[in-house]
């Protein structure tokens, strides 16, 4: 029997979809090998990720590629506005208009904005920022089946899908990001928890180049599709030019891959039989809100749909996996690095897996609404009775949805609260509002953002390893805390910051950002510089932790 082909690295990722990359170039970005092992050729057949969030976007951002997405193909003039109507060339229930990517203004609170990049062009983006960090690789046609670990490293044990050549792979973590049938999470014996069942879908990817100008109708992100049995399927724009995606409701009875008739759906979303399309794919599916018991087990981690499953429905499914990476990495890198302590990884899921029960209830609640307006036998009808009940459900709707197309709380105020790893300052947090999002810096929120001078911002600070933002000087305090800092490597770069706006939105003289761009700590004194580290580091010594420091000035 020939030996298995070894390969030695630091993290080994399972699965090349755009979670497990861009934890690879996190990870590669800070200097640590990794690995990811992807079954397929890495070819997106079926694209289904589409939206961008601003947050995804401050994470590309980070890596320097948030232009190479915004410029990947989709055209900045395409309006992104929601239609509820019966059909492509049917009845129009109602509209709600929003602008295009290029006529929507910057967020006060973001230097970004969102964007659509489907993932088909995303991913070509994710492989070229890989291949300029030589320190993360790929290898596609390598299926996992098993991993043992010890408390020292864990062991993969794969196999190459070509020639049958057998793989270990020898690292000190392994990250399960391969999908909501993960094999990492089932090898961990970690289960599920939630709503395993929603509904069946079916997705079907068309091309229709000419579908607004033959139709007539005005542009749109989003159609959502009313029959007089309710709303029965959404029509999503994909390439922004002839590529779109519908997405039709159901059991699994209805979508038998052997009877299902793409081509019968695709006429009646399109409400004619005489624009032409294509069909390009189609992809069943079924829609959950599930989310993972515990997040790591060992050394052994999941992230992206692995670790949550959740309904399309406001486009938080991968954008959830990114804002794992944001989380997971610096933590990874702070372990192999040797200056991460014990409480890192637990801190991984109290943190990430609230935000995806959050996040994915949001998403289920979306689905509810879209799926409410009960059976109205005359919708189609051409009767002043039949327009009456078609204006009356789609003010209804348009209403219902709107906390949907501006999330912009959900997608930016999540926050960690009670974290193990970042220490309390005794303030009552913002509310919770799906649609409002108020910038705060109170600790486990994230640090806000704010315009240091042109096209630089307080978050580009952010990243590489921990940073003290001084507001007002306390030199001695901040020089004890660099000395505690340099005595265990701790990573920690202090930056002086003179700007009385951006000290009052910080609200404390002295804040202490996370690689991930989350507040540590902030106060008016630095009272024990070593437990600080400690604490925030994951290394023990939470006596901080029980000691208030008010803000604004107010000493504890």
């Amino acid at each position: 029997m020939m030996e298995p082909k070894k390969i030695v690295t630091k993290v080994a990722i399972v699965g090349a979809g755009p979670v497990g990359l861009s934890l690879a170039i996190d990870l590669g970005s800070r200097g640590i090998d990794c690995v990811v092992l992807e079954q397929g050729d890495g070819h997106v057949d079926h694209p289904r990720a589409g939206l961008m969030s601003v947050r995804t976007m401050e994470l590309f951002r980070r890596w320097g590629i948030a232009e190479a997405v915004r410029t990947s193909g989709f055209p900045d003039d395409f309006a992104l506005s929601i239609e509820f109507c019966t059909s492509i060339s049917g009845h129009t229930l109602a509209r709600d208009e929003y602008p295009s990517i290029r006529d929507m203004p910057l967020p006060s609170w973001s230097p970004e904005k969102k964007q659509r990049c489907p993932q088909h062009w995303l991913d070509p983006v994710l492989k070229r920022a890989l291949r300029d960090r030589p320190r993360a690789a790929v290898l596609y046609g390598t299926s996992v089946e098993d991993f043992v670990q010890d408390g020292q490293s864990v062991t993969v044990v794969g196999r190459n899908t070509n020639n049958g050549e057998a793989i270990e792979v020898h690292a000190e973590y392994l990250v399960g990001c391969d999908g909501a049938s993960s094999v990492v999470r089932s090898k961990m014996g970690v289960s599920m928890e939630g709503k395993g069942h929603l509904n069946y879908s079916m997705s079907v990817l068309f091309s229709c180049p000419d579908l607004l100008d033959t139709s007539g109708k005005a542009a749109a992100e989003r159609f959502l599709l009313l029959g007089p049995e309710g709303t029965w399927g959404n029509l999503t724009v994909i390439d922004g030019r002839a590529v779109w995606r519908l997405t039709v409701y159901g059991n699994a009875s209805k979508f038998d891959m052997e009877v299902f008739n793409a081509a019968e759906w695709v006429k009646r979303a399109l409400g004619s039989e005489t624009i032409p399309f294509q069909i390009i794919s189609m992809l069943p599916w079924k829609r959950s809100e599930l989310v993972a018991k515990s997040y790591h087990l060992g050394r052994v981690l999941i992230a992206g749909d692995a670790a949550h499953t959740m309904s399309p429905t406001g486009g938080m499914g991968m954008n959830t996996g990114l804002g794992d990476v944001f989380d997971l990495g610096w933590k990874l890198q702070a372990l192999v690095q040797g200056w991460g302590g014990p409480a890192l990884l637990p801190s991984y899921t109290a943190e990430r897996r609230p935000i995806a029960e959050r996040n994915a209830a949001y998403s289920t609640k979306n689905y509810a609404t879209w799926v409410s307006p009960p059976p109205c036998p005359q919708l189609l009808d051409d009767t002043v009775e039949a327009e009456f009940a078609r204006k009356k459900l789609g003010q209804a709707m348009k209403q219902a949805t709107q906390y949907e197309w501006q999330s912009w709380g959900l997608q930016m105020g999540y926050r960690y609260e009670n974290s193990p790893i970042c220490i309390g300052d005794g303030t009552d947090p913002t509310p919770d509002d799906y649609s409002v999002y108020v910038p705060s810096a109170r600790p486990g929120s994230r640090a806000p953002h704010f315009w240091l001078g042109p096209g630089r911002s307080i978050i580009d600070l952010f990243g590489s390893g921990f940073v003290l933002l001084d507001f007002d000087g306390r030199g001695d305090e901040v020089v004890a805390l660099a000395d505690a800092a340099e005595a265990t490597n701790f990573p920690l770069t202090v930056h002086k910051i003179r700007d009385e706006a951006a000290a009052s939105l910080y609200e404390a003289p002295l804040v202490l950002v996370r690689p991930d761009g989350h507040v540590a700590w902030r106060g008016s004194r630095i009272i024990e510089p070593s437990c600080m580290v400690q604490t925030v580091s994951g290394n023990g010594c939470r006596a901080l932790a029980d000691t208030e420091v008010k803000v604004n000035g107010m000493h504890s």
